[in-house]
């Protein structure tokens, strides 16, 4: 089966798991697991922080930033479509009493800099205090470019305010935007400016669980309390944060493959699409940036079209939604570490064959 719903289905390698099995244990409440420290580390130094902790998923390490940059009704702005916004179930203000202010994002996935800084509250007790500016690299699989991330760094820092990232994918920015040059540069620079960072382990680096939250030493030590007041905080942890280890060690680098693999995906499917008389002028194949190729599909032979890709064990997801020309279902395909290239060859095979 070829499974391109997303790159959180990956399962752990033999290495991974050997890893895993082998990792020395102690107490990570207590600051006493060794391999969790290596993790929190290793991240740190990797992406040009001081100190990192690792917590269960990049929902609640996002959580545990925002609940750290800000005091209850603060405010932070952020995407319309950013998960911290709209993907993690209003934690942010459920949980952290922390109002988010959202902005529409422009067709590159960025925030206006000028939106933001219309955004920003002044100093009057009938407002809430703005006090973070939240980005997400990469947004919808688009890469937010270097050029930037340094005007949104640089606009926190001369309006007084904090920057997070949601890096739930930054590796894959890192990487598109390296060009062929070494990626974990280019992520520290992304990074530069910023007062934290969320990066998922889960995802395309393809351990089965975790996140790692990157700041300055003063910070981390705040979020190690908010992360036991969420109940974060895990105790012989390290079995867990050697997969992590074990994925930013060896599975950086290789982002490009499956980048390269998204490429092949979508030139494969706009050609079988335009070659195809069902399919043609009915299914909208978008270019791939990253490890994403985003199709629009008429909502009237989506369901069909679907089900002839699980007929040819290619497993994908759906959403409708409501365009100019009426009801359309977007599909989004992920590539990641158990895609091959042999796999994305068969959707394409089956894409000419409907």
């Amino acid at each position: 089966m070829s499974d391109f719903r997303s790159d959180t289905v990956t399962q752990p390698s033999p290495a991974m798991k050997q890893a895993m099995i082998e990792a020395p244990l102690g107490d990570d409440v207590m600051g006493e697991d060794p391999t969790v420290n290596l993790l929190q580390h290793t991240a740190a130094t990797m992406f040009g922080f001081e100190a990192g902790l690792f917590a269960p998923s990049g929902t609640q390490s996002n959580l545990i930033a925002m609940m750290t940059h800000c005091r209850r009704g603060d405010e932070a702005i952020v995407g319309q479509q950013w998960h911290t916004y709209r993907w993690e179930a209003g934690g942010m203000a459920v949980l952290g009493s922390v109002q988010p202010q959202p902005l529409e994002q422009q067709p590159d996935g960025t925030l206006a800099l000028d939106d933001i800084e219309a955004v920003i509250k002044p100093d009057d007790p009938h407002f809430a205090r703005t006090r973070l500016i939240v980005i997400e690299n990469t947004v919808g699989g688009k890469p937010l470019p270097l050029a930037y991330m340094q005007e949104v760094a640089a606009l926190a820092k001369r309006r007084g305010l904090r920057a997070h990232i949601d890096g739930a994918r930054l590796c894959n920015a890192a990487v598109a935007l390296a060009g062929g040059g070494e990626p974990l540069m280019r992520a520290r620079e992304l990074c530069k400016g910023f007062d934290s960072v969320s990066l998922c382990l889960s995802k395309g680096l393809g351990a089965p669980v975790g996140s790692v939250l990157l700041g300055s030493k003063d910070f981390i030590h705040e979020a190690r309390r908010i992360r036991k007041m969420l109940g974060g905080a895990m105790r012989q942890a390290g079995m867990l944060a050697a997969a992590g280890l074990h994925a930013l060690q060896h599975n950086v680098h290789r982002l490009a493959d499956d980048h390269a693999n998204a490429d092949l995906l979508s030139r494969g499917l706009a050609k079988a699409a335009s070659n195809n008389p069902r399919l043609r002028g009915a299914f909208h194949v978008q270019p791939a940036q990253t490890n994403m190729v985003f199709t629009d599909v008429q909502a009237d032979i989506a369901g069909n079209l679907i089900a002839h890709f699980a007929a040819h064990d290619i497993t994908l997801q759906g959403g409708a939604y409501r365009s100019k020309e009426g009801m359309m279902n977007r599909i989004r395909w992920v590539t990641h570490l158990d895609v091959s290239q042999d796999d994305v060859v068969r959707a394409i095979k089956a894409a000419e064959s409907f």
